[in-house]
Order: structure tokens, then C-alpha cells, then sequence
């Protein structure tokens, strides 16, 4: 894909979802952390409504850890994974107190050491927490990425964002981040994308695959 269509992508997606940002709550890095890593396989929809009581519950590293395991597990009972998330949680707070002084930690090589971290939450904290530009691939960045061309087919998530890097300029890779997420969410869905009212059709292969049945269907159908 030459610089002059990963522009038209960028930018036609910057039209669509000019103020996409992150959707899950918190004050500052600590529950931003927290709530990224709860959101592992589960919607930022119910990571919020879970978290809208727990962050009122717990403050501070010390605070998760003042309680049994078993009490925390309850409390996220409701987000996917919620035991091993529980686990994780306590761990990555008796780090904190131990090597951070309770505080999370800025370096992107420092937080995927953290119990629960791995690097795409590494990068949403690094970059939504701190203003370190940084390009988080989940599940909607990926599969946008691949239908529009801007990743191969067969990529890695680690190709896909070291791709996204280099093509997308670096003052906007957290904001492209947030935008990729808000088109995949809401518009180019996994199961049901609205290929029909994108404008980005004629650069998606799989959308054009997409609407000939529905060409043929209408075809048949005036017959």
C-alpha cells in the first residue's frame, strides 16, 4: 500500500470517528492498568460496569491486597477469566509495593513485566496514561488493519502493530489506535460490517467478496 492510500485510510477513518478515545473508565494510570487488564476477552462495556464499584472499593495496590483472593474473584466474578484476572491482580500489586513504590511504572519494558501485562496493554497505558505514542493492536485494530491492507492476511499481532508503526506517522499512532478501534467496534464489525455505507469499500477485498451475493440475490430476485 503506497503513503498516498494509507492517508486516504487514515484520514477517511479520521472523518468517520474524528473524537474516538479510550472507553474505559479511570482516574489515572493505576485503574487505567487494572481496567486494561480485566478487559482481556470481554467487552470495555462490562470491564466498566464491573469497575464502576471496584475502583470505589479499591484504591491503591495495598487495598486489593487487604483481601482474600476469594473476595476479589467475586467482585470481577462477572468479567470473562475472572479467577486467573484475580490472581494477576494481586501479584501485579505486591510488585508495585516492592519494586514501585505502589506507582505504575512509565517504561514500556517495565509494565509487560507486571503479572497480567502483556504488550498491547503495555501499550494502551503507556500511551492513554503517560502521552507515549504507541499503537495497541486488539482484536478490532487487527482485523481492520487486514481487510483494508494495511496488514498481511497471514501477519502476527506483533507484524501488524511493527507494520501500523511504520506506516502510520508517529505523532498519530496513539490517535490512529483509538480510531482503528472505533471503526472495527462500530463500523467494520467482525460478524456484520456495513459494507454497504463504507467509504473505504473499493480498498477492502473482503467487502467487495462481501456484496456480490448481494448483487446476485437482486439480480435474481428482479428477474
Amino acid at each position: 500500500m503506497t503513503q498516498k492510500l494509507v492517508r486516504h485510510v487514515l484520514d477517511t477513518i479520521g472523518e468517520l470517528f474524528p473524537d474516538a478515545h479510550c472507553e474505559l473508565h479511570h482516574s489515572n494510570p493505576f485503574e487505567l492498568t487494572i481496567a486494561v487488564l480485566l478487559s482481556a476477552q470481554c467487552t470495555d462495556e462490562t470491564v466498566n460496569k464491573v469497575t464502576h464499584t471496584l475502583f470505589q472499593k479499591y484504591k491503591r495496590p495495598e487495598d486489593y491486597l487487604a483481601v482474600p483472593l476469594e473476595e476479589l474473584e467475586q467482585d470481577i466474578r462477572r468479567i470473562g477469566l475472572f479467577r486467573n484476572k484475580a490472581s494477576n491482580i494481586q501479584k501485579l500489586c505486591q510488585l508495585l509495593l516492592d519494586k514501585y513504590d505502589g506507582q505504575i511504572p512509565e517504561k514500556h519494558e517495565q509494565l509487560v513485566e507486571l503479572p497480567g501485562v502483556g504488550r498491547k496493554t503495555a501499550n494502551v497505558v503507556v500511551s492513554n496514561a503517560f502521552g507515549v505514542p504507541a499503537i495497541a493492536v486488539d482484536t478490532h485494530v487487527e482485523r481492520v488493519s487486514k481487510r483494508l491492507g494495511l496488514a498481511g492476511q497471514e501477519d502476527s499481532v506483533l507484524e501488524v502493530e511493527k507494520k501500523l508503526m511504520k506506516k502510520v506517522p508517529r505523532d498519530e499512532w496513539t490517535q490512529t489506535h483509538h480510531r482503528l478501534i472505533f471503526f472495527g467496534r462500530y463500523h467494520c464489525k467482525a460478524q456484520n460490517p456495513a459494507c454497504d455505507v463504507c467509504p473505504l469499500l473499493d480498498k477492502c477485498r473482503e467487502g467487495k467478496q462481501r456484496m456480490k451475493p448481494s448483487k446476485r440475490r437482486k439480480t435474481s430476485t428482479n428477474n
